[in-house]
């Protein structure tokens, strides 16, 4: 049978999977909730079955029934997906990894952490800091998502800059494949020239070709010294000018150099308790920049002669400097909270791009412009990760319109700034993956010869077309 012919699953197979993860391996009634709804209530769930197996020899007894009788899988991590890759359509089986949790070792001398898919994201963090490493993945949602998730959807954040993204930071993995067969490619090694690396077909893959159980992760020394520095800037143009800037003065000390626009400071201080204006007088841009080092000493020194250099270069306006953790982390808890407070607008039009990190100014102009010949009076609402390229373009409605204003111009407005991204041989997602919310898009502005590889990819590893169905192709 093929997906088309796919029927609602039989009690026999439903019974055999109950069988395999026990009474606590089932999710039904009231709990099942929250695992069929997402943060943006966009896309609303249905499931036959929702199962949380507690070992990876469970997921794959559980993958075999359901490749033996054509059954649908969505798997799922945290739940914190953005574009509804993880809320299944109906007949699925939603597979969750949440019991999942184990560290399963430590390797200081080697670097390298060996955990289940079901780890959260800061209990790595925290584990690999209990042992004298920096596992660096560091986003918003990290107290809640899971290993497996931020694998499957190649997660970005804020220290891609220093560290590069998820698949800069996975050495190996274990997972099971549509047939249910289960792939030990938990390999501690940092060079195996040895045919393809396979583990990249999954890493990104969202859960279409098979469901990561395991990896092993990349360890670093923990830093001696952080400082963290918010600056206003007078435009994107000098904002990417003081990135260069500040790799130069500082030998590339730059861990993170986050993008925020004027409004994005604005509506986190309309909508999120507790928080306040990062610096005394308005500017136009902000930038929050981290840079560590491995001495215990030096790094202040330095940071602050080289924004003495860049105000004596008009690349700055002003800047503060933490003073302390509490301090840096209030600052940081206002550009986590940007997309809770974008939230608090609407739903409107967003957009996870990427351009060269030099094209942003002109790709904010361009697509600016198109917003506001679409939507005139619409807000964007512009901040990202600008030291790798990726800006979070969101458009709302206008100041005390209507949440449901931008409804009917979604499409267009997502359109035009695809578009604008075209021009610039940019992508459509940088970080938070395709999923159902960009699965037509991607059809469409794909380069034809990269689909067809992908598809035949997923012919080849999962013929019945049962893993995640409706995403991504």
């Amino acid at each position: 049978m093929s997906a088309a012919t796919r029927s609602a699953p039989s009690k026999v197979a439903l019974d055999a999977i109950k069988g395999v993860v026990g009474a606590k391996g089932v999710v039904e009634g009231e709990d099942a909730a929250p695992f069929l709804s997402e943060w943006r209530g966009r896309w609303p769930g249905e499931a036959a079955m929702i199962v949380c197996p507690a070992s990876t020899e469970a997921v794959a007894a559980v993958v075999k029934i359901c490749a033996d009788h054509n059954i649908a899988i969505t798997p799922q991590g945290g739940n914190t997906g953005l574009v509804g890759g993880q809320i299944p359509f109906g007949d699925e089986i939603l597979l969750s990894l949440k019991r999942m949790r184990r560290i399963r070792e430590i390797e200081p001398l080697n670097n390298t952490m060996t955990v289940d898919a079901g780890v959260i994201l800061a209990e790595a963090q925290e584990a690999a800091k209990e042992a004298g490493r920096l596992f660096p993945l560091s986003i918003g949602a990290e107290g809640t998502c899971q290993i497996g998730g931020v694998i499957s959807t190649n997660a970005g954040g804020v220290n891609v800059l220093r560290y590069g993204n998820t698949r800069d930071l996975v050495l190996g993995i274990e997972a099971v494949l549509p047939n249910g067969e289960v792939w030990n490619g938990l390999k501690r090694l940092r060079k195996d020239n040895t045919g393809y690396d396979l583990k990249q077909l999954l890493i990104g893959a969202e859960g279409t070709l098979g469901i990561v159980t395991g990896a092993v992760l990349k360890l670093y020394p923990l830093p001696a010294e952080k400082v963290t520095v918010c600056a206003g800037v007078k435009s994107p143009a000098d904002a990417v000018a003081l990135l260069s800037h500040a790799q130069n003065e500082t030998g590339g000390a730059a861990t993170s150099f986050e993008l925020m626009t004027r409004i994005c400071i604005d509506l986190v201080l309309k909508h999120i308790p507790n928080t306040r204006d990062p610096m005394g007088e308005a500017h136009a841009v902000y930038v929050l920049m981290e840079f560590s080092s491995g001495q215990k000493s030096g790094l202040r020194a330095q940071i602050e002669e080289m924004l003495e250099s860049a105000l004596n270069k008009n690349l700055i306006e002003d800047a503060v400097i933490a003073e302390n953790e509490a301090q840096a982390g209030a600052l940081w808890h206002i550009r986590h909270s940007m997309s809770e407070a974008i939230n608090g607008e609407g739903l409107g039009a967003r957009h996870d791009v990427s351009v060269a990190t030099s094209d942003i100014p002109a790709f904010l102009e361009k697509a600016g412009a198109e917003v506001t010949r679409i939507a005139p009076g619409a807000r964007v609402v512009a901040f990202g990760h600008i030291g790798d390229g990726n800006v979070h373009y969101d458009v709302v409605g206008p100041e005390g319109a209507d949440p449901h204003a931008l409804d009917d111009k979604r499409a267009e407005i997502e359109s035009a700034v695809y578009d604008v991204i075209g021009a610039f041989n940019g992508s459509i997602s940088a970080e938070h993956g395709v999923g159902r919310h960009r699965r037509d898009t991607l059809a469409k502005r794909k380069n034809p010869v990269e689909l067809e590889m992908m598809r035949a990819i997923k012919k080849s590893l999962d013929p019945q077309g049962i893993m995640n169905p409706g995403k991504m192709l």
